[in-house]
């Protein structure tokens, strides 16, 4: 028996989301079902994240346990040779057979990227949030550090699968920052995040960088003093960048 790691990289708009889903198109299934084809046997992946419809991934991390013959070194490219064209095999590795790809994490880093632009931006419309209206960056930023430390998060959760289990969460970075080309990245890394987390905690900064409210609202949203700001961003802006395993790699990054 192997225990099989594997990093993927998918662009999620042709997608239902990662999560297997009867008559859907999913990542988890789309992979599944090369693995099959490549193995001759069925086989079930264990994700590090169950991104949503529209969410992309550069560093997504699945396992699964299976015996078969094939050296490890041969299955990424003969595993590529099955998969469709928006979804690859970066990276595979064996890992110990109690590696499991979700709760062997440590951490998780995401991007949600931001285009400002005079008018609707067609062809970046699946892979950015496009802004039309001025964004105070620097505010944004102030207010993304409120988010760093150990919080209940519950404000900045959807409601699935959340009934009775802790929303506390604990975001060791969070920065905004102006790049090239008139975009705007929000960084976060943390131990985990809740159902739309990312999209929620995006979603009220922007509502800060257009004036509506102070840096020092999200203080008061986490301390249960006021409502959520901000609608939920959309979901074609995020990227899961990177999941972490290694406690040293992890420090690194911050």
């Amino acid at each position: 028996m192997k225990n099989i790691l594997f990093t993927v990289e998918y662009d999620g708009t042709g997608f239902v989301g990662w999560q297997r889903q009867p008559g859907q198109r999913s990542v988890q299934g789309e992979l599944e079902k090369g693995l099959a084809l490549l193995l001759d046997q069925p086989i079930e992946l264990l994700a590090s994240s169950r991104t949503d419809a529209g969410v992309h991934a550069y560093g997504q991390k699945t396992n699964f346990i299976a015996d078969f013959p094939m050296p490890v070194a041969k299955i990424r490219r003969a595993i590529n040779g099955f998969l469709p064209d928006d979804v690859i095999i970066t990276q595979v590795e064996e890992v110990p057979m109690e590696f499991h790809a979700r709760f062997s994490a440590i951490g998780k880093r995401y991007v949600y990227k931001i285009i400002r632009a005079d008018e609707r931006r067609i062809f970046d419309r699946k892979y950015a949030l496009t802004v039309t209206r001025s964004l105070d960056v620097e505010a944004m930023n102030r207010a993304a550090q409120f988010f760093t430390g150990t919080h209940d998060f519950k404000a900045f959760s959807g409601k699935n699968g959340q009934i009775n289990k802790s929303t506390e969460r604990t975001i060791h970075s969070m920065t905004v920052s102006e790049q090239p080309q008139n975009a705007v990245h929000i960084e976060v890394v943390g131990n985990a995040f809740l159902y739309k987390m990312v999209r929620m905690m995006t979603g009220s900064l922007l509502n800060i960088g257009y004036g509506k409210n102070p840096p020092e609202a999200i203080g008061q949203i986490l301390e249960g003093k006021m409502k959520r700001i901000g609608n939920t961003a959309k979901p074609q802006g995020l990227y899961l960048v990177e999941v972490y395993f290694d406690q040293e790699k992890l420090r690194r990054t911050l």
